[in-house]
């Protein structure tokens, strides 16, 4: 995955796929992580990805991002080849991560970060408000802090923010990092839902790792298991109804 200027190869038509990443190996320190792994996310479809704590799940979602430089591997977006594998260039391509951690500046109000997620997008001012609503349609309880900071926020509340922020790009494939840490169940759930309704709406893929595996396996069509940087399990959520199966796994 060598990096070059430009943005996408444009010279091939489109495929059903999001997002098809092929040999990926990457590490930190000498050490690696993913190991030769191979992914398909689908248009429209939810895809959890689940392992144990260290599994490489997340380094998985910076490579497919451009946050992290593989060693070797490479993927596809949409049917295009991208030719500069950086955020900025596989944002413009469709794609948006939620990283784990929420990472919301927490000095800036709801709308400041929603302004400066929209500038950075190059989204031009005529079409800022539209966006927002369709967050907000997304997301309505934003609406009751949009004026508050978000470092005085509950944590719930500020992954409302980190994923809103997301949105406003309108992206065509959405890689969502644990959304469930701090929040209990029934929260999660109320936050889970409506994201995943943009796969129905918009056609949205999403790729989503996740620990609340019941949760996330109500709402996604395929599960991957990861452990120590390779998948060891692909299928149906219906076929880790066994929990002592599911253990197994891990």
């Amino acid at each position: 995955m060598a990096a070059s200027t430009g943005g996408l190869n444009r010279s091939r038509p489109t495929t059903a796929h999001a997002i098809e990443a092929t040999g990926l190996s990457a590490g930190f320190g000498g050490r690696e992580v993913l190991q030769d792994v191979s992914l398909t996310l689908k248009a429209g479809e939810i895809l959890c990805m689940i392992g144990h704590n260290g599994a490489g799940k997340s380094t998985l979602l910076r490579v497919l991002f451009g946050l992290h430089r593989p060693s070797t591997g490479g993927m596809r977006v949409f049917g295009e080849t991208p030719s500069n594998y950086t955020p900025a260039a596989l944002g413009a391509a469709g794609v948006a991560l939620v990283p784990e951690g929420r990472g919301v500046f927490p000095d800036l109000t709801v709308e400041e970060i929603f302004g400066l997620a929209l500038w950075s997008a190059g989204v031009p001012k005529s079409g800022q408000r539209e966006r927002i609503d369709e967050v907000l349609d997304v997301l309505p309880r934003i609406k009751e802090f949009r004026g508050r900071r978000a470092g005085t926020l509950s944590g719930g509340q500020q992954q409302m923010v980190s994923i809103g922020r997301a949105l406003l790009t309108r992206p065509r494939a959405l890689l969502l990092d644990e959304p469930s840490i701090g929040l209990a169940p029934k929260l999660f759930q109320d936050l889970i839902r409506p994201i995943a309704a943009l796969r129905e709406s918009r056609g949205m893929a999403i790729l989503l790792v996740e620990q609340n595996v019941r949760e996330a396996f109500a709402v996604s069509d395929r599960v991957l298991v990861m452990r120590s940087g390779k998948f060891i399990f692909e299928g149906a959520p219906s076929e880790l109804d066994d929990h002592a199966k599911l253990m197994e796994l891990f």
